[in-house]
């Protein structure tokens, strides 16, 4: 523990007696004490399509000043994946602290559809709202569409805002269950959602509140207001994210406005990584699929006076620890059901460094391709092909191959080196059976038409997998070494 969390922890204990006394001090002025301790703010940020490099923080030339000093204000992850790299099974993952793939939401919901994330889910919004939160939801939603599914009915107060992506057309504006504009202006939606935002912050200040803005961009097709159009240096997805930037310097700023700063927890993040534009920095892949490009994205946590500043955490943090999280640090119930995320509350405050948890899984719709245990990836599934390709018939097969990667040493997942790691393979693997018991009948059944489905035994290392049939021309060289790495 370095000395900035040594005094940060040292200071957190010693406040802790004066608070349990005040609080036991009859007046107005105790119980609002109390209530800024175990009942704080909670804001969360989510963009749509946003990449790991597409913030200045983490090394984009963009200009993105407050996200900046959020930054340098808090916590900034370094290590953080979604839970999905689909918009719609992200986003229930966030909400829900389960995979997408328990709660119905296997990709993301069209307009044609008139479902949505199964309704006996609990969400974030429920948990806080028990607990006498106030809550609001503005920006794109895309957990279905019809009234049954919308925020209003997921345990939000209020909705302002669209019911999925800005390539969706017609693009409704709704309030609550009330559609005010049939196809809105796409170019006003970030201000749109920045002004409902303030004015949220502004009449809720009076009682703990939750707030969700979930940003309609940088996803395609791009749009961005008259005020942004051309500032930025690389074009208008350049210019998106800096309005976006804008846009959280203004929540900001409404929270110093109404001394709310000390007592509310802020976090920004992106639903998964970046589709044809944008930058997913060093990480190989993009927006569906489930390489490290598609699935880690920025994480800011800001919290004054109980997150310490300036932090840069390289500890393995997952879009499915946000309930659970959140639910800890507002003294909140847990839903019944199990949850996939864990409480990473020490990570946040600085208590630890790192936390021991099970392997995370990564899905693809409900195919299961690979899954990791902290620092180790490892592939065991793939599809043959590409998901635009059209030529050719998709199916999840089953490695013939397992491929391990090492992420300290190489995030792009370039190198693979399950033959040297037997015990890690097979480790991971049994963690992976294991868990797979534990989902709905269905994905239990597609992953084990992908077992049933075993690639070639040419297929080389990191390629789309081949038929098992698959007959090598005599002229195609094998190297003895490639053998050597069949198990």
């Amino acid at each position: 523990m370095d000395r900035r969390c040594f005094l940060s922890s040292v200071g957190a204990t010693l406040a802790t007696p004066a608070l349990t006394l005040a609080s036991s001090i009859p007046g107005l002025a105790a119980a609002a004490t109390e209530i800024s301790v175990t009942m704080p703010n909670v804001i969360i940020m989510i963009c749509d399509d946003l990449g790991y490099g597409d913030l200045g923080c983490y090394g984009s030339k963009i200009n993105t000043p407050h996200l900046n000093r959020m930054a340098a204000e808090g916590v900034r992850f370094t290590r953080y994946n979604s839970a999905h790299p689909i918009c719609s099974a992200s986003r229930a993952a966030l909400l829900t602290g389960r995979y997408g793939t328990r709660s119905g939401v296997p990709d993301a919901f069209s307009p044609l559809e008139k479902g949505g994330m199964n309704l006996d889910e609990i969400t974030l919004a429920n948990v806080l709202k028990e607990r006498g939160y106030r809550t609001m939801c503005i920006g794109k939603w895309h957990l279905g569409h019809t009234e049954p599914y919308l925020p209003t009915n997921r345990g939000f107060d209020e909705f302002f805002g669209v019911p999925y992506s800005v390539d969706m057309t017609p693009l409704p504006l709704i309030h609550n269950t009330t559609v005010i504009e049939e196809d809105t202006d796409r170019d006003l939606l970030t201000p749109r959602y920045t002004k409902q935002a303030v004015k949220f912050i502004r009449r809720a200040k009076r009682r703990p509140f939750f707030l969700y803005v979930a940003f309609s961009f940088p996803h395609i097709p791009l749009n961005v207001s008259s005020r942004f159009r051309g500032k930025s240096r690389l074009g208008i997805y350049g210019d998106a994210v800096e309005e976006i930037d804008w846009s959280v310097g203004k929540i900001l700023e409404t929270l110093k406005e109404n001394n709310l700063d000390r007592n509310t927890l802020v976090v920004f993040t992106s639903d998964h990584g970046p589709w044809y534009q944008g930058s997913a920095g060093h990480l190989r892949g993009r927006k569906m699929t489930n390489y490290e490009g598609g699935v880690r994205v920025p994480f800011i946590a800001r919290w004054t006076g109980r997150i310490p500043a300036g932090r840069v955490s390289n500890a393995w943090i997952s879009e499915l620890d946000v309930l659970p999280t959140i639910a800890s640090l507002c003294q909140a119930h847990l839903p019944p059901r199990p949850l996939d995320g864990v409480n990473v509350t020490d990570l946040l405050t600085c208590r630890k460094d790192n936390i021991e948890r099970p392997a995370l899984l990564y899905f693809f719709r409900y195919d299961l391709q690979c899954a990791r245990q902290m620092n180790w990836k490892l592939w065991f599934a793939n599809y043959n092909r590409d998901y635009y390709n059209p030529g050719v018939e998709r199916h999840n097969y089953f490695l013939y191959r397992p491929e391990l990667y090492n992420l300290d040493d190489d995030p792009a997942e370039s190198y693979c080196v399950a033959y040297r790691n037997p015990a890690i393979v097979a480790s991971i693997m049994n963690q992976v059976e294991s868990m797979m018991h534990t989902f709905p009948q269905h994905v239990q059944d597609m992953y084990r038409e992908t077992k049933s489905r075993v690639g070639s035994a040419f297929t080389p290392i990191a390629a789309y997998p081949m038929p098992r049939g698959y007959k090598r021309p005599a002229w195609v060289y094998i190297s003895k070494h490639d053998f050597k790495q069949q198990p």
